[in-house]
């Protein structure tokens, strides 16, 4: 196989979080999507976990996005913590596929 026929342009992915907890404290289940590829940059600041959180937090809010493909965090709008946790479980979920 040509290894040129692996490379495509990302596809955004719906992710539901449907966490008991967190339905029940917000009436229904939550959706986000994400990009199914992710540049090797971003790989590597997730695996700087350990020694940078705040970079690790911020390249995980830049992945959460609507189903435009827009950033949901931005503006100065910031996720509840709760949310926030399940998303950064759920995203690492996903890209460890």
């Amino acid at each position: 196989m040509n290894l040129a026929e692996l490379s495509q342009k990302p596809k955004l992915t719906k992710i539901t979080i449907n966490k008991a907890e967190l339905v029940e404290k917000y009436g229904e289940e939550l959706e986000f999507h994400i990009l199914d590829r992710q540049p090797l940059e971003t790989f590597s600041k997730l695996m700087n976990a350990e020694k940078d959180m705040v970079g690790v937090t911020e390249t995980i809010q830049n992945m959460i996005l609507d189903e435009k493909g827009e950033q949901i965090v931005k503006d100065g709008n910031i996720l509840p913590l709760d949310v926030l946790m399940e998303c950064v479980t759920l995203i690492s979920d996903n890209l460890g596929k």
